[in-house]
């Protein structure tokens, strides 16, 4: 353990890494626990005690239900500053059924830590552990943010900023991390600037006037009104919007009231998502699917009703912050294991903290082809290699200690 005068910026990084090590299994255990019980969004009250019972056993204070089931502890300085700095992780679980074949599997009928919160909660709690033994060296407050639905609008994120979990005071900054299959484990990975996009869901309801399929010119072909109002909202991002900003607007379900191979029906339904990296041009672009529909609509004598229901913003990783981690990140791990990645059009609440104080959003690799480990998220055998962990929390704690004014 590190002596009470030893300087936070000169933490021994082997120390980190062993204090990490002789807490694995303790994480490891965590995180299949909270793997074999998951809760959906907005459900995850034993998530959240036990939790509350593992901050009790580290004697860390916390302060549940922020946001709904969330849980917001402090990790005190007993020799630094009064300033703070935010580390978080969310807890909720995916209405999926797990076909993994282990003995830590979902027990929870369709549901399963299918996007890695599980890993990510066991992670927070590691770091715990570990900044814990250093309170007496710790150069600022930790703020430890354990956040619930991620997974379903408004997101948890929102809900817990609006309980104030960024005041009293306000944090320097916030950290979050993400696992990530696509990349071996032992590798991290960020980028300055735009990561994340936008994600908004769209909902629009064609009204025509149904009818036999053999007398067309009697009615209003919904169907056909639908094929035209996806292709000509196509245009928008292919011919309204600047090229030069990621756009995706996309339709995945569609379903008719009534209708049958001869029978045209009186109304559909679609629904689809539109992502971007530009908050100026998201609102523009709602008004412009709302419009077109419309009028695409009414060139055939049909009706349509658009709604349009805003989700996450933009991830914005603060440029300063994340060279910042970069560089700790590479004195860790080593160079070769710290990379840059590219933008994703894939959406994260997190985004929400971005637009509040200066906030960086980190990958962590969690796949190993020797093991046959690497599902893609959101599948019924994601899975990770739990050696992660010996990447994750070391990095984590020693991110938090070490404040961005040392550079």
């Amino acid at each position: 353990m590190p002596s009470q005068n030893q300087p936070y910026n000169k933490v021994d990084k082997n120390q980190i890494k062993d204090i990490a090590s002789n807490i694995h299994d303790n994480v490891v255990g965590w995180r299949r626990h909270i793997h074999q019980y998951p809760e959906l969004s907005y459900e995850e009250e034993k998530t959240s005690a036990y939790i509350a019972q593992q901050l009790d056993e580290m004697g860390i204070a916390y302060q549940r239900n922020v946001g709904g089931h969330g849980i917001v502890a402090t990790i005190y300085a007993q020799n630094g500053s009064d300033d703070v700095v935010a580390l978080r992780a969310d807890m909720d679980a995916l209405p999926i059924t797990e076909e993994n074949a282990v003995s830590y599997a979902s027990i929870n009928e369709g549901v399963m830590h299918a996007c890695g919160h599980d890993v990510h909660t066991a992670n927070l709690l590691g770091v715990a552990k570990v900044l814990k033994s250093y309170e007496n060296d710790l150069p600022h407050h930790i703020r430890l943010i354990f956040q619930p639905a991620e997974e379903r609008l408004p997101g948890g994120a929102s809900l817990m900023i609006k309980d104030g979990v960024l005041k009293n005071p306000v944090p320097k900054y916030i950290i979050g991390f993400h696992v990530f299959p696509q990349m071996e484990v032992g590798h991290v990975g960020m980028r300055p600037g735009m990561y994340m996009a936008s994600t908004d869901e769209i909902y629009i309801t064609v009204k025509g006037k149904g009818g036999h399929a053999a007398i067309p010119h009697f009615n209003v072909d919904t169907v056909v009104v639908t094929a035209h109002i996806i292709t000509a909202l196509q245009t928008i991002v292919s011919r309204s919007s600047d090229p030069t900003i990621p756009s995706v607007l996309s339709f995945g379900k569609i379903n008719s009231t009534g209708g049958a191979t001869n029978i045209i029906p009186d109304e559909v339904k679609m629904e689809g998502t539109f992502r971007t990296m530009d908050e100026t041009w998201r609102e523009q672009a709602h008004g412009l699917i709302k419009e077109r529909a419309r009028q695409v609509a009414a060139s055939f004598g049909a009706t349509c009703e658009v709604t349009i229901l805003k989700g996450y913003p933009v991830l914005m990783n603060d440029e300063k912050i994340t060279k910042h981690a970069f560089a700790k990140a590479s004195e860790i791990l080593g160079e070769d294991r710290v990379h840059t990645l590219p933008i994703r059009m894939t959406a994260e609440d997190f985004a929400y903290y971005s637009h509040e104080i200066p906030a960086c959003f980190i990958r962590i690799g969690t796949s190993n082809a020797s093991k046959n480990i690497g599902a893609p998220l959101h599948t019924s055998r994601f899975d990770v290699d739990e050696d992660c962990f010996k990447t994750s929390i070391p990095l984590m704690a020693y991110l938090a200690m070490q404040p961005l004014d040392q550079e």
